[in-house]
């Protein structure tokens, strides 16, 4: 009875395996088909991400552009104020440097009016003294 119980056992054990295999080889293409289509979703997935990850660096690249040019753009200006400020101090000190050329060739110009006036006076006196 022993025996009998021992194949019985072996035998339903064969079964149950034979059943399983079966039952794997039905669901192959199904597993197979599932494992395929989350290796598809994560695939997307990365590549999703790898997507929104170059954009970021596009943007971020876009962005320190546009901070460097804005920069550049500002030093440009402030070296435009500043040569406008020199050119204009410039002009002033050439403008004054003018003003005091043309006083002190005003001044002369007194000077050798009184000096001839004084001459003549001087020659007219000598004139009369030697009357």
């Amino acid at each position: 009875q022993k025996t009998i119980e021992e194949e019985a056992a072996k035998r339903i054990e064969m079964l149950v395996k034979k059943r399983v295999e079966e039952e794997l080889e039905k669901r192959r293409d199904e597993i197979e088909q599932e494992v395929n289509r989350r290796v598809e979703t994560a695939k997307a997935e990365m590549e999703r991400e790898m997507m929104l990850e170059l954009e970021r660096r596009r943007e971020q690249i876009r962005e320190e552009e546009r901070r460097r040019e804005e920069d550049e753009k500002q030093k440009r200006e402030e070296l435009e104020e500043i040569l406008a400020e020199n050119n204009r101090k410039i002009e002033e000190a050439q403008r004054k440097l003018a003003e005091e050329r043309l006083a002190i060739i005003e001044e002369q110009r007194l000077m050798d009016e009184e000096r001839q006036r004084m001459r003549k006076e001087q020659e007219k006196r000598v004139k009369e003294e030697q009357k």
